[in-house]
Order: structure tokens, then sequence, then C-alpha cells
């Protein structure tokens, strides 16, 4: 028996035990890098950060200067997070360790969520590769045990999200993680419209149930902030266009071919907005067209988000890592390989800010890489059958209901 057959021969139980083994490893390996290096400026910035909300509160950090740091831009629930750190960290737990432990847990839950969402639309052999290729993913890898930030968190939460919905009929916790997942960085709030979208489509129960799971949390989160210091939030957080620096994507070709700085701010600052219209619009579009491919549809927004991005990181790169291993293995081998590879030279070097000139290259191969990563997923969403995926073979329907009753069509758990 080939392996190819071999794989696809698994039960869901075994693929499942497979993946979570390697999950637990890939875990194992973040962590184990995050306990034994320093880690790049990000992880005292956060620890300074930390510091500073152990002062003045999760809620009027905002409205502090902070001398010697930049601007805190992130939501109110990694103030929370940072609080908790902070109290670990004064209990002797070394912060550098502390802070990588969110994006390194973030990327093993992840891994099975990304697996749960293959298998149901495609073989059980891609779905073992796309889960184990989350977990073992260079790029992640770098980014969550040796950077750490909260990227990966957000992202997780922006799949765990769609999953729920449409995957497992949880609108409740759906709405909940859909939260969660722009109160730990604001950057999925593009996909916060698609799921509203299939909510919606799903009936008045549904969009119901999801709408109260995250407007409680919204709620919950945001408002102290936005009822103390809504200015301040908003100037830091909202409106945040990232750092001055052109190394990626749109800025770094406008740039290398001398456009004029006018335009470079424009793209910057007004035409940046322009920019998340567009992923919008394009994870509204497919989330309409095709609700049961909405974890696609979610993958390709953030993919998208990256691709159009005016902002320069190396972390930003882990906004389309396991996005792409839901659009396939393949461009998601692709993706985390050759950005893997850019993320690890680029934290070798003086500054994760600042990229050599093969860094700069392999980053410049990694747009095009994603741009056509995401043609695909796109083709392969529109591709999909309109009344959603087929039927798992390991987990027959259930016989309590007819399969017309769930409103993304034939997707079982």
């Amino acid at each position: 028996m080939g392996i190819r057959t071999w794989c696809d021969a698994w039960n869901v139980r075994r693929a499942r035990a497979v993946v979570l083994v390697v999950a637990a490893i890939g875990l194992l390996v973040r962590m184990l890098i995050a306990a034994n290096t320093p880690g790049p400026a990000d992880v005292r910035i956060f620890q300074g950060f930390a510091k500073a909300v152990s002062i003045y509160g999760p809620v009027r950090i905002y409205e502090q200067p902070l001398p010697g740091l930049p601007v805190y831009n992130h939501p109110p629930l990694a103030g929370w997070m940072l609080l908790g750190l902070n109290e670990l960290d004064e209990l002797g737990i070394p912060f550098g360790t502390l802070i990588r432990s969110p994006a390194s847990i973030a990327d093993f839950f992840c891994t099975l969520i990304v697996f749960e969402i293959v298998r149901r639309r495609r073989s059980m052999r891609t779905a073992v590769g796309c889960g184990i290729g989350v977990a073992l993913s260079p790029l992640l890898i770098a980014t969550s045990g040796y950077h750490g930030n909260t990227d990966a968190v957000a992202v997780a939460f922006a799949l765990a999200a769609a999953y729920l919905l449409t995957d497992r009929r949880s609108p409740l916790a759906a709405g909940v993680a859909a939260a969660l997942s722009i109160s730990v960085k604001f950057v999925p709030v593009v996909v916060i419209p698609a799921l509203f979208v299939v909510a919606l489509r799903a009936g008045r129960p549904v969009f119901v149930r999801f709408t109260a799971g995250f407007t409680a949390l919204v709620a919950l989160v945001w408002g102290p902030a936005l009822v103390t210091v809504p200015e301040n939030l908003n100037e830091n957080v909202l409106e945040y266009t990232g750092g001055s620096y052109r190394l990626w994507g749109l800025v770094r070709f406008a740039d290398v071919l001398g456009l004029p700085e006018s335009f470079i701010a424009f793209i910057r600052g007004e035409g940046h907005f322009l920019f998340v219209l567009i992923c919008v619009a394009v994870g509204v579009w497919l989330a309409w067209v095709r609700p049961a491919q909405l974890p696609g549809a979610v993958a390709v927004t953030m993919g998208l988000l990256l691709l159009l991005s005016t902002a320069s990181g190396l972390q930003y790169l882990t906004w389309a890592a396991a996005a792409m291993f839901v659009i396939g293995f393949w461009e998601g081998v692709a993706y985390s390989c050759l950005l893997g590879w850019t993320a690890i030279l680029g934290y070798q070097g003086r500054s994760a800010v600042r990229w050599s000139e093969t860094v700069l290259q392999l980053g410049t191969a990694g747009w095009f890489v994603l741009a056509i990563c995401l043609v695909s997923g796109v083709r392969r969403i529109l591709a999909a059958p309109p009344d959603g995926p087929p039927s798992s073979p390991a987990e027959p329907a259930s016989v309590t209901a007819p399969r017309t009753s769930h409103p993304f069509g034939s997707a079982v758990n």
C-alpha cells in the first residue's frame, strides 16, 4: 500500500492523533527557542509595555506618553495579557519566554483547526499534510518561537471563528472567537464582515447568536477603553498604519521604482484604508457566493491584507502562514518555506527592521508567491460546490435531522 493510500485510509481519530502529536512537537520546538534565545527588540519593548500596564492599568495605558517606548498600538485584551505576564515575571518566570508563549500555543491550536477545516473539504492525506505543515512551518516557528508578538494568536482566533460558524454550527462561540481575534490584534477586522455575511445567510437564529457572542465580548473587552480614553484608543490602535520602513510589498516597489514621495505618502495614508476596503470587499464577496467556504474566504482575506500591506515587519508574515495551508498544501509549503527563509535570515541580521539585500530579495519573491497562492485560493473557492463541502466519510451526517437543515449545506461535524 502506497503512502498516499495508507494515509487516506486513516480514520479521523488516527489522523487527528498524528496531527496532535506533531503539533505538540512543534510547540515544544517553539518553547525551547523561546526559553533559550533573547529574541528581537520586541521582547524588550513588550516587557516595557508590561511594566507600564502594571503601573497605569490596561485602560489608562493608552493616554500615557511612555518615554523610550514606541506607541502602544495593541487592543485592550493584549493589555490584560501583559498584566498577567508581568505578574508571572515577578514570580521568577523569564519574561522573554512568557511573551512568546501565547503565539506558540496559538500555533498548536491553529494546527488542529486547519486540519479540521481541510479534512471536510479535501482528502484526509491533504488535511494531515496541511495540519503538519502549520505545526512545522519554519515561518511560524521563527515568528512565534523567536519573535513572539500576538499576530499568530489573532489569526488562530479568526480561523477558529470561521470553523465554528460553518463546520461546528456554533454561532455563539464563533462570535466570541471573532471578537477575541480583533481584541488581541486589530488586523483581523478585515474578516469580520465576511463572518457576519455568512451568519446572516444562515438565518435569523444563527445571526442573532453570532451577533450576541461578538457584541458581548467586544463590550466587555473594548467597553472600558472606549468610554474612558476613546480618542487615545482610536489614535493608537484603530488608525495605526505601521512603521515608516520600506521593506515589503507596494511601498518597497514604489521606492525601488522611484515613484514620487507624495504617492508613497498617499498609499500609506488615505490609500491604506482603500486597501483595507478592498480586502473586506473580496472577503464579503467570497463569503456571499460560497458561504460554506468561509474558512477559505478568511484565509484569502488575511493573505490579501498582507499582500496590500504598506507596513513592514517580519512578524506580519504570520498573517498568511496558516491561511495558505487552508487554501492548499502546496500553497502553504511554498509560502512557509520561502518566507520562513526570509524570516530566519532577517532575524539573524543586525535588526529585524533592517533587512539585508538578500532578505529584501527573498521578501520580494515571497510577495509574488503570495499573490499566486491567493489566485489559486480564489479559484479553488469558486470551484467548490455552492451547497457546501462534502460530508466526511469517517463521520456520516446525523440521522436525527435531514441534511438540508444545516444552513451551510452538507458539511458535518
